[in-house]
Order: structure tokens, then C-alpha cells, then sequence
């Protein structure tokens, strides 16, 4: 893997000597067998990551999560922890939003914080212009930490997300939303 390229996260089973390593290995029905050379680490569900210049890996996302936005590989979960870093939100999700032009559109969803909702209760006159200004707050925010096609074209406030009951987000519900919203306009 190239230094700024992703790519799917894999374990190799042999150890520095070219050994079989013994920890690496895969149950499935009665028999124990080592997985063969390279196993993606995440079984089914494929990690994909970023390697820096110094060899460090730098975790992107699940491949199934991941999309092409504008013919850039886009990552949610880098999204969704640089928003998550901003006061005003307390959770957020991010889907691909589908766009005739470009393919797909970075499209977040956002909690907000129990601050950000009081100082919006207050302006309930101008709620509007309240969202609009943390809208472009927070496209701002992603702007300036991470890559410039990466930051959400839109962001739509919610209550609550999709979650598992393991306290998941369920991006797939958020994902399906979009595709139907899509089809309805298309219609």
C-alpha cells in the first residue's frame, strides 16, 4: 500500500522469518486451519485504511461504508469523528446522498448537543438562519481538518440516529432514506 492511498486493512499469518504464526488462524465447523496468506483482519466486513510516510495505518472506515463521491473514495467515519469534535454536536452519521451530476454527495446527519438545542430553542423565530449558520459552521469545521472534497455538501439535523441495539449507527436505514427520497424527486 502507498503512503496517502487507501486500501483494505489485511493480516498476514507468517511471522518476521517467514514462519507460520501460530496465532493467526480460522475456526469454521469442526476444523482448525490457518487462514490462508493474507486474510482481511475484519472477516467479512473489510477494514479499509490510509498508511503515512512513517508506515503507520490510519483507519478509514468498513469497505461496505465506504463510497465515490464527485470520483473521490470518501471514508464516513473520518467525517463523522471531525464533527463529533465540534461543540455543537453530540452524534452524527454520514451517507452518500445520491446526485445525478456527481454520483454521490457527502451528506451528513447530525445530533445535536443539549447546549446547541437550547441556543436554538431560543431563536425559534429565526431557526432557519440558526441551522443555516451552523450548517456553514460545520462544513467550515470538516473544511479545515480534513481533505476539501471530504466535507458534507449538506447536513440534515435529527433527534436520534439509526443504532443497533449494540449502540451501533445503522448508516444502511440513513443510506436506504436517501436512495427512496431520490427515486421519489426522480418520479
Amino acid at each position: 500500500m502507498r503512503a496517502g492511498v487507501p486500501g483494505d486493512v489485511a493480516v498476514n499469518r507468517f511471522d518476521v522469518h517467514g514462519d507460520p504464526d501460530p496465532i493467526f488462524f480460522r475456526v469454521t465447523g469442526r476444523t482448525t486451519r490457518p487462514p490462508p496468506a493474507s486474510t482481511p483482519a475484519t472477516g467479512a466486513a473489510r477494514a479499509t485504511a490510509t498508511r503515512d510516510e512513517e508506515g503507520y495505518l490510519w483507519y478509514r472506515g468498513r469497505a461496505d461504508d465506504v463510497f465515490k463521491a464527485a470520483g473521490y473514495r470518501i471514508g464516513p467515519s473520518e467525517i463523522e469523528n471531525c464533527l463529533v469534535k465540534h461543540p455543537a454536536v453530540a452524534n452524527a452519521a454520514v451517507v452518500p446522498k445520491p446526485d445525478a451530476e456527481r454520483g454521490a454527495l457527502v451528506k451528513a446527519y447530525v445530533v445535536l448537543a443539549p447546549q446547541a438545542l437550547q441556543d436554538r430553542a431560543a431563536t425559534r423565530a429565526d431557526a432557519g438562519m440558526f441551522d443555516a449558520k451552523l450548517v456553514a459552521e460545520l462544513q467550515m469545521h470538516v473544511k479545515g481538518k480534513l481533505a476539501p472534497y471530504e466535507y458534507p455538501k449538506e447536513i440534515e439535523f435529527i433527534e436520534a440516529l439509526p443504532m443497533t441495539t449494540t449502540g451501533k449507527v445503522q448508516r444502511r436505514v440513513l443510506r436506504l432514506q436517501e436512495e427512496e427520497r431520490a427515486r421519489t424527486q426522480a418520479a
